[in-house]
């Protein structure tokens, strides 16, 4: 394969990385073109759109994940590159204006340690030799040491781990060769802690990377409470900036390759749960798990929420504080202070003030109450 055929092959599966996905993934999926080189267009940690190229370095791979269609010992052509290769072909879509950052990740080979140092190398290239001074998203590889974490913290800005699972027996149905905390959670451990003890300035222009991880959702019979169990703990105590959920679908010539996908709906769910308890203080136990410890797929659970504690008791808008209001369906972070800001100087009385700060004032309205009043139109809408 000449590099051009190399990098098509290395970025068509990337879209199992949903790394710098914008909110929740729509639930129609885009068509994707195998012979194409594969541009995401990602939303960055602070914002800004960009077209992300997603590859890996290597698609060999020594592990045997039964989900993955790299695992070892699956018959399909492999492509690697060197980090200069690398390095020189992102640098020309770079200059021709294609992509504005790169996602790196690779498979495997010849240990944790030594795929850590190639992934770093290429950092490095591009930094350092190149003078890229734009988005770099590293993998950190199963098995990398703490020296190898760091140094990827001075050059990307941003880290992920891919758990894959919620905890070890899950992971053990999914990729029985890796063990969770040793090789997985510790890692997240180190950036957290690197972040905590060592000098900000450090880090690539000035500040750490955020980190991120993954789980495949629905390939090991994990239940959403322990996958939003497990995310509140990364959220809360690792410090974590984003997890990411990737439905799981079966890859031919895998062990798992007649198990069912799992339903869109799902990880949909699962990416509104996250957001509640990363964005809006809820906590698992108040979120609306079935007997089994599924989320319904059939509405969304702070709506869910609301109607089970504000339907009978809604909210007074003019004096709620700022953990109440986003209980309140319609009501994000950045509304929620725009209505502390306003109530300072004025009383909020009708829903076209809602509608002025760019609340979704319709889905809000049942379950609020407004100087005292309920909205007109509430009870049409239960």
């Amino acid at each position: 394969m000449d590099k051009l055929q190399k990098l098509q092959h290395l970025t068509e599966k990337m879209h199992l990385e949903p790394a710098e996905d914008a909110g929740c993934p729509k639930l129609a999926a885009p068509s994707r073109k195998s012979e194409k080189i594969v541009l995401s267009q990602a939303v960055l940690p602070n914002g800004k759109r960009i077209s992300l190229l997603k590859s890996l370095l290597t698609s060999a791979c020594e592990r045997n994940c039964y989900y993955c269609p790299f695992r070892a010992g699956r018959d399909f052509r492999r492509a690697t590159f060197n980090p200069e290769e690398f390095a020189g072909i992102f640098m020309n879509l770079d200059r021709a204006g294609l992509a504005q950052g790169v996602f790196l990740s690779s498979g495997v080979v010849a240990g944790g340690v030594h795929t850590q140092e190639k992934l770093i190398d290429t950092a490095e290239i591009l930094r350092l030799k190149k003078g890229y001074r734009g988005y770099i998203h590293l993998k950190i590889m199963p098995g990398a040491e703490r020296a190898q974490v760091e140094r990827a913290m001075q050059l990307a800005d941003r880290l992920s781990v891919n758990l894959e699972a919620p905890n070890s027996h899950r992971l053990g149905l999914l990729a029985p060769g890796k063990m969770f905390v040793e090789e997985l959670i510790r890692p997240l451990r180190w950036i957290d802690e690197i972040r905590r003890t060592l000098p900000s300035h450090s880090g690539w222009q000035g500040r750490w990377p955020s980190s991120t991880t993954q789980f495949v959702v629905g390939g090991a019979g994990e239940s959403d409470l322990e996958l939003i169990t497990t995310s509140q703990h990364l959220y809360r105590k690792l410090g974590l900036g984003r997890v990411y959920y990737s439905r799981f679908n079966p890859v031919p010539d895998t062990p798992l390759e007649n198990t069912p996908a799992a339903s869109p709906q799902r990880e949909h769910r699962l990416y509104q749960a996250s957001f509640l308890l990363r964005d809006y203080g809820f906590e698992p136990e108040e979120l609306p798990f079935d007997p089994e410890g599924n989320l319904p797929l059939d509405i969304d659970p702070k709506l869910a929420w609301a109607k089970d504690n504000l339907s009978h008791t809604p909210l007074e808008i003019n004096r709620a504080s700022r953990h109440e209001l986003l209980r309140v369906p319609g009501i994000g972070p950045k509304s929620a202070q725009a209505i502390i800001n306003i109530r300072r100087q004025q009383v909020l009385g009708d829903l076209s003030t809602l509608y002025k700060l760019g609340i979704k004032a319709t889905r809000a309205a049942p379950f609020i109450i407004m100087n005292g009043m309920r909205p007109e139109f509430q009870l049409t809408m239960l």
